[in-house]
């Protein structure tokens, strides 16, 4: 079984150099990704669809400044540069199964 932080890690390390095909191969097919405007993401498809021009245009990085882990779960909070005209700061909690993270949660 592959530790969930192990999985994560790898999703930030393809997020931060703007590799979409590693940043999908991190997630379950039927992910679901629940966003801080309360809109759901519901598919890997999805989620290519929402990141394919921010990963072209090479906009975006997150920084980790705190993580916490408990079985399944990865808790990052992170500090996102290049989505907004300042960085954001938000929690996101990752669950990871089978490999894969198949939930994610954007808390803040």
């Amino acid at each position: 079984m592959t530790d969930p932080r192990e999985v994560v890690e790898q999703q930030l390390a393809a997020y931060n150099s703007h590799d979409l095909d590693a940043f999908l191969a991190t997630y379950a097919e039927d992910v679901t990704i629940r966003r801080t405007d309360g809109s759901l993401l519901q598919s890997r498809s999805a989620l290519r669809d929402t990141y394919a021009g921010q990963f072209a245009e090479a906009r975006c990085r997150a920084e980790i400044v705190g993580r916490l882990t408990e079985g399944d779960w990865v808790v990052d909070h992170e500090i996102a540069h290049g989505l907004a005209d300042e960085p954001l700061r938000v929690l996101v909690a990752y669950r990871v199964r089978n490999g894969l993270i198949d939930r994610v949660d954007f808390l803040g």
